[in-house]
């Protein structure tokens, strides 16, 4: 029975070290500070010292090329999210912001240019929304599971929680990692975990907090 397993051709061997050469580059001039929108292809080929027709053999266009960097980014960022669950405590959680957070900041200059690109170019904003759905759907499995259980509240609204958690938690990495110093990461993935934490998965019930004793007036 002949093998399933190929090996890659001669042609496909010899692609992949100048597409990585690119897409190298390419994080190299974003993380030296050149702007995603006025960054062109002529500049992109010169840089990796292809020529521009050999840039096309690789890429339709540079948004092709950004989509390519940040879905790696983004398929590692979830492999270490979804890992975690809610029995294994805040301090887990704790943990699992900072290897996220860790991961957001080796590829913020990539991150920043995909919101540069996401206000204007209308693919790779849905290209992004896209890559943030399999973090929604962990998260509304995860709390439909709490629910269950009864360790969560039953008035937490499953939807509106999750986009908070979600898409506002994007954001907040987002300026972490560009406008703040690596010194920082363990205080943002701590208040990021309680926040979470005390905010959804462990909040008090309703009724549940301590009645506060009037103070009366001497």
């Amino acid at each position: 029975m002949p093998s399933i397993t190929r090996r890659p051709s001669a042609g496909a061997e010899r692609r992949l070290p100048v597409e990585a050469q690119i897409l190298g580059t390419v994080s190299r001039l974003l993380r030296e500070g050149a702007g995603y929108t006025e960054l062109g292809v002529q500049r992109i080929a010169a840089e990796s010292g292809v020529a521009r027709s050999t840039f096309y053999l690789y890429f339709a266009d540079k948004t092709q090329l950004l989509l390519r960097l940040a879905d790696t980014m983004s398929q590692t960022s979830f492999g270490i999210a979804s890992a975690w669950r809610p029995l294994a405590g805040l301090d887990a959680l704790t943990a699992t912001f900072g290897e996220v957070i860790a991961t957001y900041r080796a590829n913020a200059e990539i991150l920043a240019a995909v919101h540069e690109a996401s206000a204007y170019d209308p693919i790779v904003r849905d290209f992004w929304d896209s890559r943030l759905e399999p973090f929604r759907s962990n998260v509304r499995q995860v709390l439909a599971e709490e629910l269950a259980a009864g360790r969560t509240p039953a008035d937490v609204h499953v939807e509106a929680a999750t986009r908070l958690m979600i898409d506002g938690g994007d954001r907040f990495l987002l300026r972490h990692v560009t406008t703040s110093e690596d010194n920082s990461d363990d205080a943002a993935a701590r208040e990021l975990a309680a926040t979470w934490w005390y905010g959804v998965f462990r909040r008090p019930s309703p009724g549940s907090e301590p009645r506060r004793s009037r103070v009366r007036d001497k």
